[in-house]
């Protein structure tokens, strides 16, 4: 008997928000969350009497700041020594500890000090997105497709993976966020004859370069390139420190040591920003800021630019790198598709046209869902789904780093070339380094550095049995095999013998360890009533919102006015109006507190006749 086809959905898991879309019915539909976002926060808080996940959690922040996390991708598979992880720590409010040589973050919940790594947050940010599927489809959804940036290297990849684990999803495959942006576009326009097409991909935290060949329902990556640490969060903080110095300067006052303040300025950095991609000029009003100062200025778009301008142009190079490895022109790139939300700068546009001579960037696919979109159409074709939109469509993938081996002086000897179509398989020669050895390490290294010391260990396994002979006698063959998934299997084998071994490369250094996953699923478990609770608390509000809105409405209508003296009215409006009020600074109330609210406003309200569902 034929298993019953599960809907499996999409999933961009963004540095500042997350998206999640489904495949239904010849087309992609982008899920809106309970707060009727396309899109929610890839934030979690914690407090004394709860967790909140995305919109909620991002509201608060300012009143929470050492116990809301974001930015958490920023941190996954990487080493609490890296570079990128140390410069990010001067800005995040939260705490980064060492365990293991991991970064891991600490926060209090509950009154207790709690440890999270990164991808048990970013698993919690995936069970948001689980879960507004849940509700959209009404069914359990477990299969996901969930995207990375082209440029994440083998050890995020997998915590990626890890963190789909954790959320209770089966990751039917990780993919490239451009490669997935691709698939929305060339799907979206319905593509005629073969077409370069240049996906460039700048979000809040990642940034990414690809050129696709595509043709006929086939989707070629020919080529990507790109910066894991370069994004809108950048150019935040170079506008957030550029406020700073102002107030110093103008108040004598430095309020860098405060992180309550630091995040109400980074939170008008960010309103600023967008702001100054469709006018010339933003003005930043904060009451009390900081020892009872307000702070207000103006902040011009030429100003922004001025702070930004190295970044933007760093936006660059990876566009010319990728160019370069496809083996292309300029001119051959036939389409410019922006996506992510920091491509809405006018000066990144600016700058990306004339670097192409003048070529019009393609702005139809919305930047903030054209990864999910795609994700959830390479979902429904793994999933087996048959429609007949996508059943002629074939993704054709590509390593996005150099894959090899070390060999004396610690060099690196490339198998894999970046940017070679997977699956592949690839052998090399190799042969002793001194007379009569009899074994050899095989150390596996990814990255474009020459020497080892620079790239990232992926595995190391030993070849035993060689026959004594003088140095350079030994024939040794190394074999690296990559699958449609990046899964990738090395073998050496010495041709005198047969004598081989090899490893499969899961990269379990600096990975969670099976014991570390299931805690983690656990927890998943526990904070479940929680959740329950958080999404009931979420529905009162929106039942108080919505009798306000439609008080509002009603006592304007004629079989209202029948039955209200003027002060009546007037009685009413203020009632509704006291309500906006309040939910302005009680966002996180508690459920009982709206429906408090709720229940005060229906009896003021009592001359009037307003239907309200119960739904709580």
């Amino acid at each position: 008997m034929a298993r019953d086809k599960r809907t499996a959905i999409g999933i961009d898991l963004g540095t500042t928000n997350s998206c999640v879309g489904v495949f239904q019915n010849g087309k992609v539909e982008i899920i809106a969350n309970e707060e009727g976002n396309r899109t929610t926060p890839s934030c979690v808080a914690f407090t004394d009497t709860e967790r909140l996940i995305g919109d909620a959690a991002k509201t608060q922040i300012a009143m929470n700041p050492k116990n809301t996390i974001f930015d958490v991708k920023r941190m996954i598979g990487r080493r609490l020594t890296d570079e990128s992880v140390q410069a990010d720590m001067k800005h995040w409010p939260f705490k980064v500890i060492d365990r293991g040589g991991r970064p891991v973050i600490k926060v209090e919940y509950k009154g207790q000090d709690k440890i999270l790594a990164a991808e048990e947050v970013s698993a919690m940010v995936l069970s948001k997105m689980k879960e507004t599927a849940k509700t959209y489809l009404g069914q359990k959804v477990t299969d996901a497709v969930i995207t990375v940036p082209a440029y994440f290297n083998d050890a995020q990849r997998q915590a990626t993976k890890d963190a789909g684990a954790i959320a209770g999803l089966n990751v039917l495959r990780i993919i490239n966020e451009p490669t997935a942006a691709a698939l929305a576009y060339g799907l979206d326009k319905n593509l005629q004859g073969k077409q370069h097409v240049l996906i460039f991909d700048l979000g809040g935290g990642t940034f990414d370069v690809s050129i696709l060949a595509i043709d006929e329902g086939i989707f070629e990556v020919k080529s990507t390139a790109g910066e894991t640490h370069l994004g809108g969060e950048d150019f935040d903080n170079r506008l957030v420190n550029h406020l700073a110095d102002e107030f110093k300067r103008k108040h004598k006052k430095d309020l860098t040591n405060n992180t309550r303040a630091i995040q109400r300025l980074h939170a008008a950095a960010e309103r600023a920003k967008r702001t100054l991609s469709g006018s010339l000029q933003a003005r930043i009003e904060l009451e009390l800021l900081f020892e009872g100062i307000d702070f207000r200025t103006n902040v011009t778009r030429t100003r922004f630019e001025q702070l930004c301008s190295d970044l933007f142009k760093k936006c660059l190079d990876p566009v010319q790198s990728a160019i370069v490895d496809a083996k292309i022109d300029k001119k051959d790139i036939d389409t410019v598709v922006v996506v992510g939300g920091s491509t809405r700068i006018p000066k990144i546009q600016k700058l990306l046209q004339e670097y192409l001579n003048g070529k019009d960037l393609n702005k139809s696919i919305n930047p903030d869902e054209a990864v999910a979109y795609g994700a959830a159409i390479q979902a429904a074709i793994l999933s087996g789904d048959q429609s007949e939109e996508i059943q002629d469509v074939i993704l054709v993938d590509v390593t996005s780093l150099s894959l090899g081996v070390e060999t004396t002086g610690g060099e690196m000897s490339t198998v894999i070339k970046r940017n070679t179509k997977i699956p592949v398989k690839a052998t090399k020669a190799y042969t002793t380094v001194s007379d009569n050895q009899t074994s050899m390490n095989i150390e596996v290294y990814e990255g474009e550095r020459a020497l080892t010391k620079y790239n990232n260990l992926l595995g190391e396994f030993q070849l035993r049995g060689i026959p004594p002979a003088p140095s350079g006698v030994a024939d040794i063959k190394v074999t690296f095999d990559i699958d449609a998934n990046g899964i990738m299997n090395v073998t050496a084998k010495d041709q005198s013998t047969g004598s081989s071994n090899n490893i499969t490369i899961t990269n379990d250094r600096d990975r969670l360890s099976k014991e570390e996953i299931e805690l983690m699923i656990n927890d998943v478990e526990k904070f479940k009533a929680e959740d329950d609770l958080q999404r009931k608390r979420i529905r009162a509000r929106h039942q108080l919102e919505d009798y306000a809105y439609r008080v509002k409405s009603a006592v304007n209508e004629p079989s209202a006015e029948r039955k209200l003296t003027g002060d009546g009215k007037q009685t009413i409006i203020k009632a509704a109006n006291d309500v906006f009020q309040w939910l302005d600074f009680n966002s996180n109330a508690t459920r009982e507190e709206f429906t408090n609210q709720l229940e005060k406003l229906r009896k003021t309200c009592s001359p009037i006749k307003i239907e309200i569902g119960s739904g709580q």
